[in-house]
């Protein structure tokens, strides 16, 4: 059998999905990685510049800038048919959807509940309390970045977990919990290089779920793999679907 069918039954039968999508996902919709973003004007700049605390204290309105210009790529993006397929199948199965990117792709094509391990873009938080921020008051506060409705010496952040932050608590233990539950785990589009992400289909493994990897390229998990698909997400997971659950004929 090949891998796609043998995937497919393999969903079919899955009581409990668990899928970790990664930055090759949001890649296919045009959105650059961290790294990859860091060209013309922002090429000088480390990472330790613009995404750390260190960084955000040292010149804020620098660190806004950035993540202002980030915002606009995500916003003039689309969902691709990765992000569709996805929403599609928690239509289908039991499905946890766990992802490293911090965009809302996902999101705006219809997946409901995502577990995001590495915060929101779009969303900003106070930088003292991480109590959220309306878009109503940061219009209402103009600046680079404003200040905060909840601290006096707060300022406005983006929502996303920054190096040498803790994971958000509430999305770890979710997406742990979905780990041990899980009979089939999928990892797509992730490079498998950034804890405790990684350690999800390992996890999973452990409790005895099958493990495949949809990914252009070997990760290191791709050795722990039970099956493995070579193709981009957004090809992979529309065929998976179809496969999995044929779309009927007209009569």
């Amino acid at each position: 059998m090949d891998p796609l069918s043998e995937l497919a039954a393999r969903l079919r039968q899955a009581r409990h999905v668990l899928v970790l999508t990664g930055a090759g996902v949001s890649a296919e919709s045009g959105i650059a990685t961290f790294r990859d973003a860091q060209t013309g004007l922002w090429a000088r700049y480390r990472a330790e510049d613009l995404a750390t605390p260190e960084g955000f204290r040292r010149d804020p309105a620098l660190v806004w800038r950035w993540y202002q210009a980030r915002r606009a790529q995500i916003a003039a993006a689309a969902p691709n048919p990765a992000h569709h397929a996805l929403a599609a199948l928690a239509a289908q199965t039991r499905l946890s959807l766990v992802t490293q990117n911090v965009d809302d792709l996902h999101q705006r094509a219809g997946s409901p509940a995502v577990i995001c391990l590495h915060g929101a873009i779009m969303r900003s938080i106070c930088s003292v309390t991480r109590l959220p921020i309306s878009a109503q008051w940061l219009a209402a506060h103009p600046g680079e970045p404003p200040p905060s409705p909840h601290h006096a010496q707060g300022l406005a952040r983006p929502g996303v977990v920054w190096f040498g932050e803790n994971l958000p608590q509430e999305a770890l233990d979710l997406a742990e919990a979905a780990a041990r539950d899980c009979d089939l785990v999928l990892a797509v589009g992730t490079s498998a290089l950034v804890y405790p992400a990684a350690g999800l289909p390992e996890l999973a493994k452990r409790q005895g779920a099958c493990f495949a990897e949809i990914n252009l390229e070997a990760t290191p998990l791709t050795r722990r793999a039970d099956i493995v698909l070579r193709q981009p997400a957004g090809v992979a997971l529309p065929a998976l679907l179809a496969a999995a659950w044929p779309p009927e004929h007209a009569a």
